[in-house]
Order: structure tokens, then sequence, then C-alpha cells
């Protein structure tokens, strides 16, 4: 067997190691009795769902997660069976049959979910998994804290007729990237609240969670019986006010490379990409690199975004266009071929992608996650 040598257009190296070393950190971050649930969502931030989930559950998570049914019914079908997954964002006449014939934990936020699911459950003949989600404050997704009782009660009802199975109550927090934000605290209190009510109704969940990745790393008093770590497994902060990821002990997973697709010599004044944003103010060398918006580099980082060619940070020379942009190399003669890096881990000098949220007034999920199909992943340490 010969093995495949990476794309020399573009491409996204995904290291397996360091994602498994940051589940590793997380784990470590919990008391022994704590679960994690890995997030794969949108494709695991974009790093690749079914590859990412498997090397998260070799290093020890517990749980998957993922927003939609359809991302959950991938993981199934791709032969990931034998663990949880939880899916959190459900709309009317979405898959509840597929979802309870897959052991899916499907979330409930409310009524009309309820009955979609109990009817589900009657339909197929099996027992639904389904986890209550209460709104603590986030104001999206949830059950209000007025209406938790008759939730509550219903599901008790579907429960007793053999229909459903709560297996977990849960939350999400609106600030837990903003240390010593007000709102974590009261979000705590109204969780801790619903808890209590659900449980002296008799509700016995297998688990109860509001944790994110910021609250994770920092919130041991928010970890209950289980963590949900999204973009901490793929090595990135949660947030600068929390700390770099090497200051929290991560490795981010992604590094997003390009080959120079042209270099040449231009006069002084000559204009660079649409609209002359960019005008060269003496004789330079102009880099092409074959990466574009339609490939998720941020147009909003044009004039700002920095890559690193031949061992030197750049920065994009005018606008971002839908499939390049154009570094002025100030001179410098690279071969055509030379790599490109756009973002990485950092340790060999090169942008991370917190450095390209800076420059596209983002966050660096953002920047992960969009990077868009046309370039092929490429996986490192599997």
């Amino acid at each position: 067997m010969t093995e495949t040598p990476p794309p020399r257009r573009a491409r996204a190296e995904i290291d397996l190691g360091a994602l498994r070393a940051n589940v590793r950190t997380l784990r470590a971050r919990v008391a022994p009795h704590v679960r994690i649930m890995a997030v794969v969502k949108a494709d695991a931030y974009g790093h690749g769902a079914v590859r990412c989930a498997r090397a998260a559950l070799e290093a020890g998570a517990d749980w998957l997660g993922t927003a939609t049914p359809h991302e959950a019914l991938a993981l199934r079908a791709a032969g990931i069976t034998d663990v949880p997954v939880m899916c959190w964002l459900w709309t009317p006449g979405d898959p509840w049959d597929q979802g309870i014939e897959a052991g899916l934990d499907m979330s409930v936020s409310g009524m009309w979910a309820l009955e979609e699911v109990v009817e589900a459950a009657r339909r197929t003949g099996g027992t639904a998994r389904v986890q209550l989600k209460a709104d603590t404050g986030l104001g999206r997704n949830g059950c209000q804290p007025a209406d938790w009782p008759e939730l509550v009660g219903a599901a008790l009802k579907a429960e007793a007729d053999g229909l459903v199975k709560v297996t977990g109550l849960w939350s999400h927090f609106a600030c837990a990237d903003e240390p010593h934000h007000p709102s974590i605290a009261a979000q705590l209190d109204v969780f801790r609240s619903l808890l209590d009510h659900a449980e002296k109704a008799g509700v016995e969940p297998e688990v109860r969670h509001i944790a994110n990745s910021p609250a994770t790393l920092t919130l041991p008093e928010a970890h209950f019986d289980l963590v949900r770590p999204g973009i901490a497994v793929y090595g990135v902060s949660p947030s600068p006010e929390l700390g770099t990821s090497a200051e929290l002990g991560l490795r981010p997973v992604m590094s997003l490379k390009a080959s120079v697709a042209l270099v040449k010599w231009v006069p002084a004044g000559h204009g660079v990409s649409y609209g002359h944003h960019y005008v060269t103010d003496a004789e330079t060398t102009l880099g092409l690199v074959p990466l574009g918006y339609a490939d998720g580099v941020p147009r909003h980082a044009s004039g700002r975004g920095p890559v690193l060619v031949d061992g030197t940070v750049r920065t994009v020379a005018g606008r971002v266009a839908m499939d390049q942009f154009v570094v002025d190399l100030g001179g410098d003669d690279p071969a055509p071929g030379t790599e490109a890096v756009l973002f990485g881990p950092g340790d060999r000098g090169e942008p991370t992608a917190e450095d390209w949220a800076v420059a596209a007034d983002t966050i660096a999920y953002e920047i992960v996650t969009r990077i868009g199909a046309r370039v092929p992943r490429v996986y490192l340490g599997g």
C-alpha cells in the first residue's frame, strides 16, 4: 500500500493526537464521577465529526453531543453505536422515530416536542430517551421556569406509560466565558431550583448538566454529573479572558495550509485585488494563496489576516476573493508551491485561529467551523 500524498493546493490538517490530549486534559479538570460529553456538532466544529468522535472516545469521553438529529444519526450510521449520543436542536416533524430506534438521547424543551416524541414512541413501540432542557437565563432553547412543572409532569406521565425515559435534566450558560459575570451564579441558582422540583416530582435522571467548555475549565461547581466541552476539545480557548490555549493546557487541532500558487514582481503603485484597497508603495513581490471566502477564509479579514510564508508572517494584501487572496512578500521570492500557513498551534511562529478571529472581529469558533468542504481534511495521529 502507498500512502496518499497530502493535497498541495490547500488542506486542513487535523491532529488527532492533539485532540486526544485535549480530552485527557479536560478529564483531569473534573472529578472522577463526572462524565464527559465531547460535542461534535457542525462536523466537529469543522474538524470532521466521525474521526474526531472516535478519537475523543479513545481518549476517555463517555458521551457524544450534536445539535441536530441528522448529525447524531450520521454517527450511528458510521458505526458509533455503543455510546450515548445526545442531540438538542429539534424542530416539528424531525425524525423522532429514527431517533428512538437509534437510541439517541433527545432534548425536549416544550410540550410540542414531548407530544411528538410520545407519538413516535407509540408508532415505533420503543421507549424514547429524552432529556428535559430548562431555560435558566440564556433565552434561547429550553423550557421557561414558569412552564417547567407542566413539562415535568407530562414527561413523568409518559414515563409511567412506558413511552419515554427521562434520562437527563440540563441547561446552558449565557456568559460562562466571562469570568465572574453575575448571570453565572444566577443561572446556577435557577438550575438547582428546577432540578429540585423535577427530582421531588419523581424524575431520576442519569445525568444533570449545564457546563460548556468555559464552565468545564473554570467552574467546578457547575460540573454536576456531566460536562459538555465543545471548542476546548479542539484546542481553542473559549475566550481570551480565560487564557490562551497554551495557558489552559490545550493544543489547537486544526492547521490550515495552502501552497503559494504564484509569485511575481510588480512595480510601485500597483493595485492588488478587487477595489484596489491595497496599492504597493514600492517595487515588491506578490504571492497568490489559493484560498478564499468560498473556503471559509473570512472576507472581513481583508487587509488584516496573518499568513506565515517561508518563515515570515505576512498580511493579506487587499480584499479576500472567493477563491484566492494575495500577500505582499516585500521583495522575497519564494518558489511557487512554498507552504503558506494561515493558522495552526502557533509553536512554529505561525498565526493561530485566535489571531484570525481578531483580524476578522469574530471568535475563533467561527474561524475553524467555517472552513468549507472544498478544503480536504488530512488526519494526523490516526
